[in-house]
């Protein structure tokens, strides 16, 4: 029997990126399927999320996604571009923002697809991975390629079917509060929300009490 799961992610998320590859891997290797349901980060959601935090919080968690991925053999690098634009010092969003839009879309348009799993798992790569000028040349092309899409396809989808594709983002976010939680990431398993890139044992271990089995 083959168990399901949502997954909520979020492209700016570093932690989210440090969650995917091991979940993208449980899926392969175990008899369960991962619906990745992309949501905006907080820097659109609550825009003031940053100016509000403690002064420590921006240091600390650089620190904390760094040892994270070392502990982990994940490689790990700034994002060059941000996917979201945003003044350092102040820690103000700016007002256009070019790359979370068209980045959130096409995960939902590889949801769409069944796809997104693989799909946000290799941009990700691209973004936090290390990859200067991700959104340049054939950077984006060829990760939608190794999720087996066609970024020509999405990103035509992204533009005409905006509205909708947006509705549907919203309606995750929806869905991971009605879940319990409002971060990410979160899987969300038999109604039982697992948050962060820690729990992705225990998410694994509540699965097996529901027979997860490997493939």
């Amino acid at each position: 029997m083959t168990l399901t799961a949502d997954l909520f992610w979020s492209f700016r998320s570093p932690y989210s990126y440090l969650a995917i590859g091991r979940y993208r891997a449980l899926a392969a290797s175990h008899e369960l399927t991962i619906n990745l349901r992309p949501v905006y980060p907080l820097a659109i959601r609550q825009p003031d999320f940053f100016e509000r935090n403690h002064p420590n919080w921006l240091s600390y968690t650089m620190r904390d996604m760094i040892r994270v991925a070392q502990f982990h053999g994940i490689p790990f690098g700034p994002p060059r571009p941000d996917p979201i634009v945003q003044n350092v010092t102040t820690r103000a969003i700016a007002a256009e923002q070019p790359y979370i839009y068209r980045l959130t879309r096409l995960g939902q348009a590889a949801s769409r697809r069944g796809k997104s799993l693989g799909f946000c798992h290799e941009v990700a790569r691209l973004i936090w991975g290390g990859a200067q000028d991700w959104h340049l040349g054939d950077h984006l092309a060829d990760a939608t390629r190794r999720a087996d899409l066609d970024l020509a396809e999405l990103d035509a989808e992204a533009v005409e079917d905006a509205e909708s594709l947006d509705t549907e983002i919203a309606a995750n976010q929806v869905a991971l509060e009605i879940a319990g939680h409002w971060g990410v990431p979160t899987l969300v398993f038999d109604g039982e929300p697992f948050f962060g890139q820690d729990r992705i044992e225990m998410a694994k271990w509540r699965m097996e009490q529901k027979g997860l089995r490997p493939r």
